[in-house]
């Protein structure tokens, strides 16, 4: 079952959607676990080639609980996308969190967070500063957001806004304390904090962000005291997954990843029994 929401952050109204798991929770536990997608930039929770809906549909068919939603500014979701910055959009899946942690089927330590481009970076840094979160998956994650978006809006964007406090770019008006928050956000650096484990997937032929980020996110990773980091390289794969091979690749990886980790949490619950 999916339903359609709105979830009240600050004076702008998020539109999301939840996705109820399809199967019951597993023996000796009533709650589920959860996972929120965080959408790229400029992107929705819809996903190109409905990437993102796709995906929540599997993942509730495994028994998760998921909630894929729009930033502020982003489809159908209030506000303007280009005057919030790269904190906001971490405040902003933080409120997701909150209300659905509000449900009172989930479970609060069966939390993760799927990223995607620019999404990557806001779930890795949400992760960071929320104890929450317990495990990331990256796909094609940015990896220096203002070097990044800028190739991608073009410089003359950016001068654009720093010399007349907006700019256009596909509609949306971009403003300095947009690019200013992306200069901020260093996530290589954060990533040594997050404590939990990491699935990083990236295409071989990502044309948008490099596949050599992937490597250098598992080296970061791998550099913690705590918490295991697993990479997947997909062959031919572009930005959006958008071939049918390479999409049902980053999905079965994904999930079969995801399986892995909810055995690890039952081990470690009757363990700790």
């Amino acid at each position: 079952m999916e339903r359609q929401i709105t979830i009240r952050h600050r004076q702008e109204e998020l539109t999301a959607t939840i996705h109820y798991p399809q199967k019951e929770a597993d023996a000796g536990s009533s709650r589920v676990p959860l996972i929120i997608i965080c959408h790229g930039f400029v992107g929705s929770r819809i996903g190109v080639d409905r990437l993102f809906v796709k995906t929540a549909r599997e993942l509730a068919q495994d028994g998760h609980m998921v909630i894929r939603f729009d930033y502020i500014g982003c489809g159908e979701s209030s506000g303007s996308y280009g005057s919030e910055g790269l904190e906001s959009m971490i405040a902003q899946t933080r409120t997701v969190l909150d209300y659905a942690l509000s449900c009172t089927d989930v479970d609060p330590q069966r939390i993760t967070l799927i990223g995607h481009s620019l999404g990557g970076a806001v779930a890795l840094q949400t992760a960071v500063r929320d104890r929450r979160v317990k495990n990331l998956v990256l796909w094609s994650a940015v990896g220096y957001p203002f070097n990044d978006i800028v190739k991608i809006t073009g410089r003359d964007v950016y001068d654009t806004a720093v010399k007349s406090g907006a700019a256009d770019y596909l509609g949306y008006s971009f403003t300095p304390v947009f690019f200013e928050s992306l200069a901020q956000g260093q996530p290589f650096q954060e990533a040594l904090k997050f404590t939990g484990n990491v699935l990083v997937i990236h295409g071989t032929s990502d044309d948008i962000i490099p596949v050599d980020y992937a490597f250098l996110y598992q080296k970061v990773f791998w550099m913690r005291s705590e918490g295991r980091c697993d990479k997947e390289i997909i062959f031919q794969a572009d930005h959006t997954y958008s071939a049918g091979p390479q999409r049902e690749l980053l999905l079965k990886r994904t999930r079969d990843w995801l399986d892995e980790q909810e055995h690890i949490q039952q081990e470690w619950q009757h363990w700790s029994i």
